[in-house]
């Protein structure tokens, strides 16, 4: 498939018609030196009336300071909600990320599985994020460059997940305050920007891991199921100031007993260059939730378990998210099947 990328991309696109239009910018950061990291996402879902707001903190002692919010927006302006704000001062190249609220502190972060209980048995602290990005990588992805009818149901599904989607490797700087503690942050992540119809309903199940090795090294492979069984299989690495595109990958995944959280992966990607053997194990774990009811009154059951990984790959160590999304039936992910 073609792509078309504009500078102007980086900003808000026009909302559309359809009811559950979502325009989303997500960034993930790991400082190695502070075993520090954490994701940071504002999804506006303006034509519902809100924005879906997620601070995720991963703390230096296996704790995670996290908050999930919906709060009101009336337009699709800008990425300001709920005490989270990001700012573009340079397209491609230059990116601001800033919170200022209040987090639940987790000593288990899989509480997350109940968040009624997690957000009512843990103490919640203030909070501020203060992070400056700046791109290392070429960008990845973009809207399809010519439009065209789904050709399958599994097509038509994908489309009302994201129309326009683009990812970037990129280093960050700046300072997490949680209550009285506080870390300077200098690391590495991946950002990314969606826009169009989203269910979280529409995909199957889906594995997006992402990775750094430093300034100069890292990937991001994805896998997507539908429900028809359509597998689509890709990613990049980045290296030496490219990208490389993934032409096959294959994921081997151990899971948790009784709860199938994700805790140990095996990841085999080729490129037109190279084939990468990269293993993944989870530091530590938040289970996230999205339920929606359908017109018929069917209650549907989507799990987003968010695992901060370390990688190794040729004798380097890394780190990013391993981010497993699951419908849920009868209490089991169903791509643990």
């Amino acid at each position: 498939m073609l792509w078309k990328l504009e500078p102007s991309d980086e900003y808000m696109h026009p909302l559309e018609t359809a009811e559950n239009f979502n325009e989303s910018m997500y960034f993930n950061i790991y400082d190695p030196g502070k075993k520090t990291g954490g994701f940071f996402r504002i999804g506006n879902r303006a034509n519902e009336g809100y924005a879906e707001m997620t601070t995720c903190l991963y703390l230096p002692d296996g704790s995670v300071a996290f908050m999930y919010n919906r709060p009101k927006i009336a337009n699709n302006d800008a990425f300001d909600a709920g005490g989270m704000k990001f700012e573009v001062v340079e397209p491609f190249k230059r990116l601001n990320v800033s919170y200022e609220g209040k987090v639940v502190h987790l000593r288990n972060p899989v509480e997350m599985a109940d968040p009624r209980k997690a957000f009512t048995e843990n103490p919640w602290l203030d909070c501020s994020v203060r992070l400056e990005y700046t791109g290392l990588s070429p960008m990845y992805g973009g809207e399809p460059a010519e439009k065209k009818a789904p050709s399958s149901q599994a097509e038509a599904e994908m489309m009302n997940f994201a129309k326009g989607h683009y990812e970037q490797h990129i280093a960050g700087k700046g300072s997490f305050r949680v209550g009285d503690q506080s870390w300077e942050i200098d690391g590495f992540g991946l950002r990314d920007h969606s826009w169009g119809p989203r269910y979280w309903q529409s995909i199957w199940w889906y594995r997006w891991l992402t990775a750094n090795f430093g300034p100069d090294f890292g990937f991001m492979v994805s896998v997507i199921s539908m429900r028809d069984g359509t597998t689509v299989r890709s990613g990049m690495v980045f290296n030496e100031g490219r990208y490389d595109m993934i032409l096959e990958n294959d994921l081997k995944t151990e899971w948790t007993e009784g709860d199938w959280y994700h805790k140990k992966l095996l990841v085999t990607a080729k490129t037109e260059r190279d084939t990468y053997e990269v293993e993944g194990t989870v530091l530590s774990m938040v289970p996230l939730r999205n339920q929606r009811k359908t017109p018929e009154g069917e209650r549907l059951v989507t799990r987003i378990t968010e695992g901060m990984t370390e990688w190794k790959c040729r004798g380097k160590l890394g780190y990013g998210l391993s981010e497993y999304l699951d419908q849920i039936v009868d209490g089991k992910p169903v791509g643990a099947a």
